[in-house]
């Protein structure tokens, strides 16, 4: 299994030949090294409908005809828009060829915005456990702190969490550190941070706040060593 991050909350993951994308927010994401004509996808994962999730989920999923797996009402909503969709809620599991994937709670909102500043509400946000190949990857996706993060990690043994350290939208470092020791996870790797002036962060500042878990600072492009 490959993963690496790819700049704000974008992951992929390559594994048993299938290239999975999690919160693919390119066009606009300065931060990216990643090219929407240059990916090419299978799956799609999303954790909820703000636009610096699902970004250009709708074009890739289109052109590569890739599954996207969303919470229920963002899967409807982008089954609307054409895309091949498999609806999932927080709380629920499923066993795809490629890997498990199980849908956790997260503390945020959720909701598209449309170019006519319409917004169109798609259900909870959430996080995401996936699991392959013996290792599970649990993104919290855009989330405050809370405790049933230890629950999660009791359930789930983490081998890498990417957590939010951004503040103002999301969990900030103070926050996110302790969210590392509920959880337990070998490896924590900062996400949404730095790529609007309102969630500048330090991650070096993170890192000195983490207890217990080995903290990897990626740029974009670069993968997780586990």
């Amino acid at each position: 299994m490959k993963v690496s991050y790819h700049g704000h909350s974008i992951i992929k993951i390559v594994t048993n030949g299938t290239t999975i994308l999690i919160d693919p927010f390119i066009n606009g994401n300065g931060l990216t090294d990643l090219k929407v004509e240059n990916e090419n996808p299978d799956v799609i994962l999303l954790t909820h409908g703000h636009n610096d999730h699902v970004g250009d989920t709708v074009e890739l999923a289109k052109k590569n005809n890739a599954l996207v797996v969303a919470p229920n009402e963002l899967a409807d909503y982008l089954g609307w828009q054409g895309c091949n969709v498999h609806n999932m809620h927080i709380g629920g599991a499923h066993e795809f060829e490629f890997g498990k994937v199980k849908f956790t709670q997260a503390f945020h909102g959720s909701s598209y915005v449309t170019e006519n500043k319409e917004i169109i509400y798609t259900g909870m946000p959430s996080g995401i456990l996936f699991t392959a190949e013996g290792k599970t990857i649990y993104h919290a996706g855009d989330t405050a702190l809370f405790g049933d993060m230890e629950l999660i990690g009791k359930r789930h043994p983490i081998d890498v969490a990417f957590l939010p350290i951004g503040d103002n939208f999301t969990m900030g470092p103070e926050d996110a550190a302790y969210a590392v020791t509920l959880l337990k996870p070998k490896i924590v790797v900062p996400i949404h941070y730095n790529t609007f002036p309102p969630i500048t962060q330090n991650p070096d500042e993170f890192a000195k706040l983490v207890e217990g878990a080995e903290v990897q600072i990626l740029q974009s492009g670069e993968f997780v060593e586990f």
